[in-house]
């Protein structure tokens, strides 16, 4: 039996990375469990965060299939040192 926190068998959740190709010094970092359509979703401008800024290209993605640790990595990438890291490493 799969722990709590692991996600459904078969399914992947995606922490991303997006940059603006209209504004380049702008990142975006969030997570989902279908990249293509929430990828999409950004930009076709249907996220408040991210409309202003279309349109976005993917610049990486981690798959985890813990849950958990997912939503522990985006929040880290959102951090000061998270940010550090990204510019760094990605």
């Amino acid at each position: 039996m799969p722990r709590r926190n692991e996600v459904e068998a078969g399914s992947l959740k995606y922490v991303y990375m997006l940059q603006s190709e209209a504004t380049p010094e702008r990142y975006y970092v969030g997570s989902t469990f279908d990249l293509k359509k929430r990828f999409a979703e950004h930009n076709r401008g249907e996220s408040p965060h991210t409309r202003k800024h279309i349109p976005w290209k993917l610049v990486t993605y981690v798959a985890f299939s813990d849950s958990d640790k997912a939503n522990r990595f985006e929040r880290y990438l959102k951090t000061s040192s998270g940010r550090t890291f990204a510019k760094r490493h990605f």
